[in-house]
């Protein structure tokens, strides 16, 4: 009952966030199609189809209908976001950590959604299935593991995923919870890796995401004025509770 739970959690807390990253494609196209590749041809069609993909995803997962379609074409989606998207980026900022976060991050969407995807696969192509959640367990890992040493060596910064925001000032004792959060990241990445209480270390991955994201990162986006503030703000929240959802959902 637990696992049906947590499971459960895990779709919404990935279905609402996509939902929200939908509607900003649609409201803010042309700044959103910055972001696909320029060889490719209809960038502007791109952003809006990217979109609607995005909403329709998330509808799909909070109302539990057409759930495997739909994680096997989230996986595929994650997955070339990377390699169009933000494995070019990287080649020409490999000293930036927030570079290779970024591409961590968004490779561990694609993994939870393969994790969904070899649960679906289980029964019918079992010898299919468990390599992919291997590779999916192994996968977020090691982003968790980068993750925690992130957080350890740079404590001024927002904790949670390693990205380019300094702990807001009203935060108490901020350098105490990046230290916290990188040792909780680190120990339950090694467990998810070594296969040693996998289960409770995703469970505890997803728990901590949440928690950042409710006591952390929501205050943050709501205390936000101007429109590329509030919307800066959205997307560390919706960034956080995707990436708790997609572990909970391993």
């Amino acid at each position: 009952r637990v696992s049906f739970a947590v499971s459960d959690l895990g779709r919404v807390f990935v279905a609402a966030p996509l939902a929200l990253f939908g509607a900003e494609h649609l409201v803010i196209p042309r700044a959103i199609m910055q972001g696909v590749p320029v060889w490719m041809p209809g960038r502007l069609f791109w952003a809006y189809f990217v979109g609607v993909a995005l909403i329709a995803a998330g509808l799909s997962l909070a109302v539990g209908r057409c759930v495997r379609p739909t994680v096997t074409l989230l996986t595929v989606l994650f997955f070339l976001f990377v390699v169009t998207i933000h494995v070019p980026n990287l080649a020409t900022h490999l000293r930036n950590r927030f570079s290779w976060a970024v591409v961590l991050r968004d490779f561990s969407f694609g993994a939870g959604a393969l994790a969904a995807t070899a649960f679906f696969m289980r029964d019918a192509r079992p010898r299919i299935a468990r390599p992919l959640l291997l590779a999916a367990r192994l996968g977020i890992a090691i982003a968790v593991i980068v993750f925690g040493v992130e957080n350890l060596l740079h404590p001024h910064f927002a904790p949670g995923v390693p990205l380019d925001l300094a702990t807001p000032g009203w935060v108490p004792l901020p350098v105490l919870w990046a230290l916290l959060t990188g040792a909780i990241l680190l120990v339950a990445g090694v467990g998810m890796l070594l296969d040693q209480q996998a289960r409770l270390a995703a469970n505890s991955v997803g728990i901590l995401m949440t928690a950042l994201t409710v006591f952390l990162y929501l205050p943050f986006a709501l205390m936000q004025r101007g429109v590329g503030p509030i919307l800066n703000g959205e997307n560390f929240v919706a960034d956080t509770l995707l990436y708790g959802g997609v572990v909970l959902l391993l």
